[in-house]
């Protein structure tokens, strides 16, 4: 990564003092203008491009508490509040009017409000919406008329926004700690949180292309629920941000080099108090504005709080990166933001001191955040499908011959629990692993095992076991052991020495786990031929395995915040084929922390998965055999269906009496059967 500091990502554009604080003011910016209260209740617009001769806008008996830009009907407007009136502003008019010698003027549209501390603009129907008090004003944009109130909150509303896909919806959230879905219309309730925080709600924003609602609080939590077309939202994840931040510091850390100096640009949070962090702007850059990078996907959002901006990917829940307003810049802690995108697709962002009465103009420089965020990728890029031949020393070039095996010493069964049972791709066979630690092969039509590996030659319980490499192989684990096998299976018997089975196995292949922790699942394709195994440890990391070369291409540290108990991966069907890149995703399960999506070729997290109740189970989780859907087991005695494209669920499968643990999808038929556990 890059060499950085903070005065390398923010430039300050410009710096002014005002004669009161505006330390909770909300303040307007957008592409082309940003707004500041001036003195003599006045109120300054700037153009980001040039900023000498601002113009000055004069006609509020009071001071101003609130601003937003926005266009209405093709014009760019201004909408300001104090005590006294609602003004808004049609800029390209006032300059205008400037330019004659005539004192810039505007159109009143609301009066005596009270103290407004939020606007937002819905421009495809010229409403305004102002907080004031525990109420929401819907003003007509256009004349002085009151179209509605809004008022069903216990406390004081912190902020509104108009729905974009839906202009007769309005969110709010208050200090009560709750939001609400509102019908312009009707000034009814259409939906009502329960008690999400115990810090006021400060902010909201919306994901138009997930159809999704944010909300953030100020102690630095975010909520993220889906708004459907009946309106009862659901929650999909909900994050702490100093507690992402902490994880991102700590992965610094770790990936840092000996002298502890790797030139990132992060807050160094060891040995400093840990404060809230409030939420106080949230906003999105979307492909539209420019180059499609990737802080500008769609499902990265910028985070503004006290101390600085923060890059969150809510399909991961991942804090890709923080900029701290620190270094050279005239203000450390912010009382309020607006965020946008500015000349070149950089981000302007325009704040105020939360400790004096400076607002400061900053710009941050998008071509260094892509510079910076590359080092996410791997530098040798994977994948499932083998794109090369297999090299001459390759394990998978093994082949079983008569000299070297030895019989096997037991028949029977298992002794202890059965914790793997594996059919093979041809369906001949299945296999079946306990912690004796033994491993069975099985026919279906007969009771007795083809084929008993013994506990004579695994040291610990296997801890997960199948058929690899189109059934040539045995694949399993056993402590920190990958270990690979080579075997031949003999149905026919010996009158004279029926209880003697010719069944062979051979070991050809053993293979460590880098960090020497206990394998706690395993996965691999067997449906074709693939040099991939993954491999989950107890130390919370998934090892990549390449099997052509023998060793571990890639390992992926904190997968999650418990040991993975589950690994599936995107393996299609017989009758449903796919895009070779489709294989590259795989699934990962841990107890209380929800179900992730990881994609092999960048080793990153790509969504998450929290929806569904995973506390204290083992819940597994499985593909579809299209790729295009996600089912898994749950808690709450159900079973949930994903969509790989979206973080919320789509069905969510009830009448089960108990917990599901097992979810499989029918190869043919679009059908999912669910396991239960089964209480004696």
């Amino acid at each position: 990564m890059a060499d950085v500091s903070p005065v390398q990502y923010f430039i300050e554009r410009f710096s002014v003092t005002c004669n009161w604080p505006v330390s909770h003011v909300q303040l307007a910016c957008c592409s082309s203008h940003c707004a500041v209260p001036w003195q003599d209740k006045n109120i300054r617009v700037y153009t980001t491009n040039n900023l000498e001769h601002p113009l000055e806008l004069t006609g509020h008996h009071g001071n101003v508490s609130a601003m937003v830009l926005g266009t209405l009907k093709d014009r760019l407007i201004l909408c300001s509040a104090s005590e006294e009136y609602v003004i808004v502003w049609d800029i390209n008019r006032c300059y205008r009017q400037v330019k004659e010698g005539v004192i810039a003027s505007g159109r009143v549209v609301g009066t005596l409000l009270g103290r407004v501390v939020h606007l937002s603009l819905c421009p495809q129907t010229s409403k305004v919406a102002a907080c004031s008090g525990s109420r929401v004003f819907v003003l007509n944009a256009e004349r002085e008329e009151v179209l509605t109130v809004l008022k069903a909150h216990l406390g004081p509303v912190t902020a509104s926004e108009f729905c974009p896909w839906d202009f007769n919806l309005l969110i709010s959230v208050s200090e009560d700690r709750t939001f609400k879905v509102w019908d312009v219309k009707k000034g009814d309730v259409l939906f009502q949180s329960a008690v999400l925080s115990a810090s006021p709600l400060l902010s909201l924003f919306f994901m138009e292309q997930n159809r999704q609602l944010i909300t953030g609080s100020g102690d630095g939590q975010l909520w993220c629920h889906t708004l459907p077309a009946d309106h009862k939202c659901r929650l999909v994840t909900k994050l702490d941000l100093s507690k992402l931040e902490q994880k991102l510091e700590n992965l610094r850390i770790i990936n840092s080099p000996p002298n502890g100096n790797d030139g990132i640009t992060h807050n160094d949070v060891r040995g400093t108090v840990e404060t809230a962090k409030p939420v106080l702007r949230i906003w999105a850059q979307g492909p539209q504005y420019g180059h499609a990078s990737m802080h500008q996907r769609g499902s990265c959002v910028w985070i503004g709080s006290s101390d600085g901006l923060f890059l969150l990917d809510l399909d991961t829940s991942e804090l890709l990166i923080t900029l701290p307003f620190k270094g050279d810049l005239s203000i450390s802690m912010a009382g309020s933001l607006a965020i946008s995108h500015g000349c070149a697709e950089n981000i302007l962002c325009l704040l105020s001191s939360l400790f004096d009465c400076s607002v400061v103009l900053s710009e941050v420089n998008n071509a260094q955040l892509d510079d910076l965020l590359k080092g996410f990728s791997v530098e040798e890029q994977l994948s499932v499908v083998p794109s090369s031949p297999l090299v001459p020393e390759s394990p998978l070039n093994a082949e079983l011959t008569k000299l070297g095996l030895k019989p096997q010493r037991k028949t029977g069964g298992h002794n202890k629990t059965v914790n793997c049972v594996f059919w093979s791709h041809s369906k001949q066979w299945f296999l079946s692993s306990s912690e004796d630690p033994t491993l069975c092969i099985w026919t279906p039509s007969v009771a007795e095992p083809v084929l008993t590996m013994g506990c004579d030659q695994f040291a610990k319980p296997i801890s997960g076991a199948q058929f690899y490499y189109l059934d040539k192989f045995l694949l399993l684990a056993s402590g920190s052991d990958l270990q690979l096998y080579l075997y031949h299976l003999d149905t026919t018997r010996d009158d004279i020495k029926r209880y003697k089975h010719r069944s062979k196995s051979k070991l050809t292949g053993k293979f460590h786990m880098e960090t020497g922790t206990d394998i706690t699942s395993i996965s691999a394709i067997n449906d074709f031929y693939s040099y991939i195994v993954l491999a989950a440890g107890a130390d919370r990391t998934i090892q990549v395995f390449d099997m052509n070369h023998g060793c571990v291409a890639t390992q992926i540290p904190d997968a999650h915040s418990r040991p993975v108990h589950h690994l599936a991966q995107n393996k299609g069907s017989l009758f449903c084929s796919q895009t070779p890149e489709s294989y590259n995703l795989f699934l990962s399960s841990a107890v209380t922390d929800g179900l992730k999506m990881w994609d092999l070729r960048i080793a990153r997290c790509v969504r998450r998965y929290e929806s569904h109740v995973n506390r204290c189970h083992q819940c597994s989780a499985t593909f579809s055999p299209c790729g295009r859907f996600i089912a898994t087991g749950s808690e709450d005695h159900s079973a949930y269906i994903y969509d790989t494209r979206s973080s919320g669920f789509l069905h969510k499968l009830q009448r089960h009496s108990d917990t599901v643990l097992n979810v499989l999808f029918n190869p043919a038929n679009p059908e999912v059967r669910t396991l239960k556990i089964i209480k004696p």
